[in-house]
C-alpha cells in the first residue's frame, strides 16, 4: 500500500486538530508535520518534501491559495494539494492551481477519506506509468509526449526539474527530453552508484562531472551548485576520487 507523507495547515486550532486526527486514523497517510500559517508551511514543504498537503485557504499574511501559486513556481517541489475551507466560492480558483480536491468545512471523515483516496490513486497510477527500473539495466524508458523513449544511462549528462516535469540533458544532443515525472520519483529509479542529486533541482551523472569547485560541480560547461543537504554525501564520493 502506498503511504502518503502529509502536512496539515490551518490557522484554526480545532480545524487543524481535526485534520491531524483524520490523517492519523487513515492507514495510508503519515502526518509528518503541521502548522497554523502558510509562511511556515512554505518552509516545511521545502524541507520535508511531502506527498500531500491539506491546506486551509483563508489565513492571515499569506493565504493558502497564494501559497499554492508560489509552490507552482518552485522547481522540484510538487506536493498534491487538497484545500480545506469554509467558503465554497474558491473551488474554480482551486482547480487552477491543480488542487486534487476541495473539502468544504465542516467535512466528515468519509469526505476526507474520499479525497485522500483520490490522491493515493493518482500517485499509484503515476508510479505505474513511470515503471520500476531495474538498477542493473543500462537504460530506462521515459514517457516523452505520446511515446515511451529508450534512454541509455551512459548518454545522460544531468537531469533538471521543471515543476511536474524533468528535462533530461543528453551527451551529443542539442535537444533535451521532457518527461512528465517528478525529479524525486526519477531519482528513486536511477542507480545511486551512477547518479546523484546535487540540489532540489538537479541530478547529475557522476561520470560526466568534469570539474569540482568548493560549492559547485561542472558538467558539459554547466555549473551546478551542490546544496547544503547533499554536501556531506558528495564529499565522501569526492574523497574516493582524489585519494
Amino acid at each position: 500500500m502506498t503511504t502518503l507523507r502529509c502536512i496539515a495547515v490551518d490557522d484554526e486550532p480545532l480545524a487543524l486538530k481535526l485534520v491531524e486526527t483524520f490523517i492519523e486514523q487513515t492507514p495510508f497517510l503519515e502526518l509528518i508535520s503541521s502548522c497554523d500559517n502558510a509562511v511556515e508551511a512554505m518552509g516545511l514543504i521545502r524541507e520535508k518534501q511531502p506527498d500531500l498537503v491539506f491546506l486551509d485557504i483563508n489565513m492571515p499574511n499569506l493565504t493558502g491559495m497564494e501559497l499554492a501559486r508560489l509552490l507552482q513556481e518552485q522547481p522540484g517541489i510538487s506536493p498534491r494539494i487538497v484545500f480545506t475551507t469554509a467558503y465554497n466560492h474558491y473551488a474554480i480558483e482551486g482547480y487552477k492551481v491543480n488542487a486534487i480536491d476541495y473539502l468544504l468545512k465542516p467535512f466528515s471523515y468519509e469526505e476526507f477519506l474520499r479525497a485522500a483516496n483520490k490522491v493515493r490513486q493518482l500517485v499509484e497510477e503515476s508510479s505505474q506509468e513511470n515503471h520500476s527500473f531495474n538498477p542493473d539495466d543500462e537504460f530506462i524508458f521515459l514517457k516523452v509526449e505520446y511515446h515511451w523513449v529508450k534512454v541509455n544511462l551512459k548518454d545522460i549528462l544531468y537531469i533538471e526539474s521543471l515543476k511536474d516535469y524533468v528535462k533530461v540533458h543528453l551527451e551529443n544532443s542539442d535537444k533535451a527530453l521532457m518527461s512528465l515525472i517528478s525529479l524525486k520519483a526519477l531519482e528513486e529509479k536511477l542507480p545511486s552508484s551512477k547518479f546523484m542529486r546535487m540540489n532540489r533541482s538537479f541530478i547529475v551523472a557522476l561520470e560526466k562531472i568534469s570539474a569540482i569547485s568548493k560549492n559547485s560541480i561542472f558538467v558539459d560547461k554547466i555549473e551546478i551548485t551542490v546544496g547544503e543537504q547533499y554536501k556531506e554525501t558528495f564529499k565522501v564520493i569526492v574523497d574516493k576520487w582524489i585519494k
